[in-house]
Protein backbone atom coordinates (compact mmCIF):
# COMPACT_ATOMS: atom_id res chain seq x y z
CA UNK A 1 0.00 0.00 0.00
CA UNK A 2 1.53 3.05 -0.55
CA UNK A 3 1.38 6.30 0.87
CA UNK A 4 2.28 10.18 0.08
CA UNK A 5 5.21 11.84 2.44
CA UNK A 6 4.39 14.68 4.37
CA UNK A 7 7.04 17.36 4.52
CA UNK A 8 5.15 19.93 6.35
CA UNK A 9 4.59 16.89 9.26
CA UNK A 10 7.90 14.85 9.34
CA UNK A 11 7.07 10.69 10.57
CA UNK A 12 8.95 7.77 10.69
CA UNK A 13 6.06 5.86 9.27
CA UNK A 14 7.75 2.60 7.59
CA UNK A 15 11.02 4.05 8.81
CA UNK A 16 10.90 2.88 12.44
CA UNK A 17 13.58 0.14 12.64
CA UNK A 18 16.41 2.76 11.60
CA UNK A 19 18.58 3.37 13.65
CA UNK A 20 18.82 7.00 12.26
CA UNK A 21 15.09 6.94 11.87
CA UNK A 22 14.27 10.42 12.36
CA UNK A 23 17.02 12.02 10.06
CA UNK A 24 16.00 9.50 7.14
CA UNK A 25 12.32 10.67 7.60
CA UNK A 26 13.84 14.05 7.11
CA UNK A 27 15.58 13.00 4.20
CA UNK A 28 12.73 11.05 2.60
CA UNK A 29 10.54 14.55 3.52
CA UNK A 30 13.62 16.64 1.92
CA UNK A 31 12.96 14.58 -1.48
CA UNK A 32 9.18 14.94 -1.12
CA UNK A 33 9.63 18.30 -0.68
CA UNK A 34 11.81 18.96 -3.26
CA UNK A 35 9.46 16.94 -6.04
CA UNK A 36 6.51 18.98 -5.10
CA UNK A 37 8.03 22.31 -5.72
CA UNK A 38 9.62 21.66 -8.77
CA UNK A 39 6.88 19.73 -10.32
CA UNK A 40 3.75 19.99 -8.09
CA UNK A 41 4.27 15.60 -7.71
CA UNK A 42 3.19 14.30 -4.48
CA UNK A 43 6.22 11.94 -3.72
CA UNK A 44 4.69 8.34 -2.13
CA UNK A 45 6.37 4.96 -1.05
CA UNK A 46 5.59 1.57 -0.91
CA UNK A 47 6.92 -0.74 1.21
CA UNK A 48 9.88 -2.37 -0.35
CA UNK A 49 8.27 -6.15 0.67
CA UNK A 50 5.41 -4.45 -2.22
CA UNK A 51 7.88 -3.03 -4.72
CA UNK A 52 10.01 -6.16 -5.83
CA UNK A 53 10.15 -4.70 -9.59
CA UNK A 54 11.28 -1.55 -8.28
CA UNK A 55 14.02 -3.19 -6.10
CA UNK A 56 14.43 -5.28 -8.96
CA UNK A 57 15.82 -2.15 -11.16
CA UNK A 58 17.56 0.09 -8.54
CA UNK A 59 19.90 -3.18 -7.49
CA UNK A 60 20.35 -4.48 -11.47
CA UNK A 61 21.24 -0.58 -12.05
CA UNK A 62 23.80 -0.43 -9.29
CA UNK A 63 25.29 -4.29 -10.04
CA UNK A 64 25.77 -3.64 -14.16
CA UNK A 65 27.15 -0.28 -13.77
CA UNK A 66 29.29 0.02 -10.75
CA UNK A 67 28.93 -3.99 -9.43
CA UNK A 68 27.21 -2.44 -6.29
CA UNK A 69 25.02 -4.58 -3.85
CA UNK A 70 23.92 -3.25 -0.55
CA UNK A 71 23.93 -5.11 2.46
CA UNK A 72 21.28 -2.85 4.03
CA UNK A 73 17.56 -4.13 4.44
CA UNK A 74 15.38 -1.92 2.11
CA UNK A 75 13.02 -0.55 3.35
CA UNK A 76 10.97 1.50 1.35
CA UNK A 77 10.93 2.63 -2.58
CA UNK A 78 9.36 5.04 -5.06
CA UNK A 79 8.64 4.56 -8.62
CA UNK A 80 6.97 7.15 -10.48
CA UNK A 81 7.81 9.89 -13.82
CA UNK A 82 7.52 13.30 -14.34
CA UNK A 83 7.87 15.00 -17.67
CA UNK A 84 10.53 13.50 -19.44
CA UNK A 85 12.33 11.78 -16.34
CA UNK A 86 11.58 8.01 -14.92
CA UNK A 87 12.34 8.31 -10.92
CA UNK A 88 12.90 4.80 -8.65
CA UNK A 89 14.01 5.28 -5.08
CA UNK A 90 14.99 3.24 -2.24
CA UNK A 91 15.22 3.62 1.44
CA UNK A 92 17.59 1.16 3.48
CA UNK A 93 17.45 0.84 7.07
CA UNK A 94 21.18 2.12 7.64
CA UNK A 95 19.98 5.46 6.41
CA UNK A 96 20.99 5.18 2.84
CA UNK A 97 18.89 6.88 0.16
CA UNK A 98 19.70 5.12 -3.53
CA UNK A 99 17.59 6.96 -6.33
CA UNK A 100 17.67 6.44 -10.32
CA UNK A 101 17.25 9.19 -12.34
CA UNK A 102 16.57 7.98 -15.54
CA UNK A 103 15.68 10.71 -18.83
CA UNK A 104 13.78 9.00 -21.29
CA UNK A 105 14.91 11.13 -24.17
CA UNK A 106 18.17 12.16 -23.16
CA UNK A 107 21.16 9.87 -22.48
CA UNK A 108 23.10 12.26 -21.53
CA UNK A 109 21.08 13.31 -18.37
CA UNK A 110 21.31 9.75 -16.45
CA UNK A 111 22.31 9.04 -12.56
CA UNK A 112 21.99 7.48 -9.80
CA UNK A 113 22.36 9.52 -6.24
CA UNK A 114 23.46 8.70 -2.84
CA UNK A 115 22.50 10.36 -0.21
CA UNK A 116 23.34 9.81 3.40
CA UNK A 117 21.35 10.37 6.21
CA UNK A 118 22.72 12.70 9.18
CA UNK A 119 24.64 9.89 12.02
CA UNK A 120 24.88 7.64 9.53
CA UNK A 121 28.74 5.81 8.43
CA UNK A 122 29.69 5.90 4.47
CA UNK A 123 28.35 2.44 3.74
CA UNK A 124 31.27 -0.20 3.34
CA UNK A 125 30.23 -0.97 -0.05
CA UNK A 126 30.65 2.70 -1.15
CA UNK A 127 33.86 3.63 1.47
CA UNK A 128 36.82 5.12 -1.15
CA UNK A 129 34.61 4.78 -4.04
CA UNK A 130 33.48 8.28 -4.10
CA UNK A 131 33.35 11.62 -2.47
CA UNK A 132 30.55 13.30 -1.11
CA UNK A 133 29.49 16.47 -1.00
CA UNK A 134 27.68 17.88 1.90
CA UNK A 135 24.51 19.99 1.96
CA UNK A 136 21.89 21.50 4.60
CA UNK A 137 18.47 20.87 4.81
CA UNK A 138 15.94 22.07 7.27
CA UNK A 139 13.94 18.71 7.00
CA UNK A 140 17.49 16.24 6.72
CA UNK A 141 20.17 18.27 8.88
CA UNK A 142 22.94 17.53 6.94
CA UNK A 143 22.99 15.54 4.22
CA UNK A 144 26.05 14.06 2.35
CA UNK A 145 25.68 12.91 -1.37
CA UNK A 146 27.39 11.68 -4.33
CA UNK A 147 26.36 10.15 -7.95
CA UNK A 148 27.59 8.61 -10.77
CA UNK A 149 26.77 8.81 -14.31
CA UNK A 150 24.47 6.06 -16.07
CA UNK A 151 26.42 4.57 -19.01
CA UNK A 152 23.66 1.82 -20.48
CA UNK A 153 20.71 1.58 -21.77
CA UNK A 154 17.54 0.96 -18.83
Amino acid sequence: MSSIVDFKNVTTSGLESSPVAEALAGLRANEARYFMNKYKHEFTVVPASESRETLDYVNRVLKEERNLEFAAKPLETSSFQVENIRWAYVFYEDGLEVNVMYTVDDPKKRAVGFKLSEGMEIPQELEGKFKFARQKSKLAGTIRGSFFVIKKEY
